[in-house]
């Protein structure tokens, strides 16, 4: 069968499509025949400038169940979105049942691929501080995969919603999805505070001051670092002591979606989130944002246009055709 693999054998790192063994099935484990997939920043990011020759990236998918476990719940023939820690963007894949949810009638493939990674981490952050009707949110890196569907499950839940964007040409974009505020640069986003819960995918001098824009026993959840800046510096006594005029409780919180969802002790359960996101599309509760769709021999060129941001919302390829 066909993957995407990095291939390192010219000047640069380039992925490319190549043939690869079948997969076989471990315990709990079913068969997809992959008919889209989504990218996400950080996988692309790894593969292309510290992928090794012939790595297989790619988590997010959706396809057609080929064989599943007895008592899985799972038949041949089923419609499914899936996850996998590697080697999701080819053909066929295991996936573990664990993280594997039906698709709906009516909801694309296309569609469902743009959920494991970014609605898993939008709704499994936004869990880590009660939020309804009243509280705060601030989404940073408001125009990415998990921005958008942040701002949408925050908003359904009650919550009022400031996305956080460097230039306004994504106003009435935010606005559509739900943001009832568009903070356009760090001085718009403190005067918008404070925020009970603040999800943050930049990092670097945003984090440092987002940090300052807690409410008192709000929670700010990490969960990309877009910018790239490794470096942050923040007023360790301020967001110790006083913190939205109140005194301790706030909480910085670093997300990494792998433990969330395979801690020994209180993981989240992936495919019930899948299937819940899966439905709130069906319902047209939740839409997906995606700026390009092409066919997955394109993989190179959009994974490039990808980490470039020439689109706001999700990469899909589709497999085949």
């Amino acid at each position: 069968m066909k993957a995407v693999t990095v291939s390192k054998t010219g000047p640069e790192t380039h992925l490319v499509l190549a043939e690869h063994t079948e997969p076989g099935a471990a315990p709990g484990e079913a068969i997809v025949a992959v008919r889209a997939f989504s990218l996400n920043n950080g996988e692309v990011r790894a593969a292309l400038h510290e992928g090794v020759d012939g790595d297989r990236p790619g988590w997010d998918l959706s396809g057609v169940v080929e064989s599943a476990p007895k008592g899985s719940g799972f038949q041949p023939g089923d419609r499914v979105v899936g996850l996998v820690w590697g080697g999701g963007w080819a053909e066929r894949v295991a996936v573990p049942t664990s993280r594997l949810a039906k698709i709906p009638d009516g909801v694309s493939f296309e569609a469902a691929s743009t959920l494991p990674v970014a609605g898993l981490t939008a709704a499994i952050a936004l869990q880590k501080k009660a939020i309804g009707k009243g509280s705060r949110v601030l989404v940073t890196a408001a125009t990415g995969g998990v921005g958008v569907y942040a701002i949408q499950l925050a908003a359904a839940a009650g919550a009022h919603v400031t996305a956080f964007v460097r230039a306004a040409a994504n106003t009435e974009f935010l606005r559509n999805l739900g943001a009832e505020e568009i903070a356009v640069g760090l001085e718009a986003a403190e005067k918008g505070g404070p925020y009970d819960l603040i999800l943050e995918g930049v990092g670097g001098t945003l984090l440092g001051e987002a940090l300052m824009w807690l409410a008192p026993r709000g929670v700010c959840v990490l969960f990309g670092d877009a910018s790239q800046d490794t470096l942050t510096t923040f007023d360790a006594r301020r967001f110790r002591l006083q913190s939205g005029g109140a005194y301790g409780g706030t909480v910085l919180y670093g997300f990494f979606l792998i433990d969330e969802l395979t801690r020994p002790e209180g993981a989240a359960d992936g495919s019930a989130l899948l299937a819940d996101l899966a439905r709130r599309l069906s319902e047209g509760s939740l839409r997906p944002v995606i700026g390009r769709t092409a066919q997955w021999t394109r993989i190179d060129t959009t994974a490039r246009e990808l980490l470039k941001r020439e689109f706001s919302g999700k990469a899909v390829l589709t497999v085949g055709g």
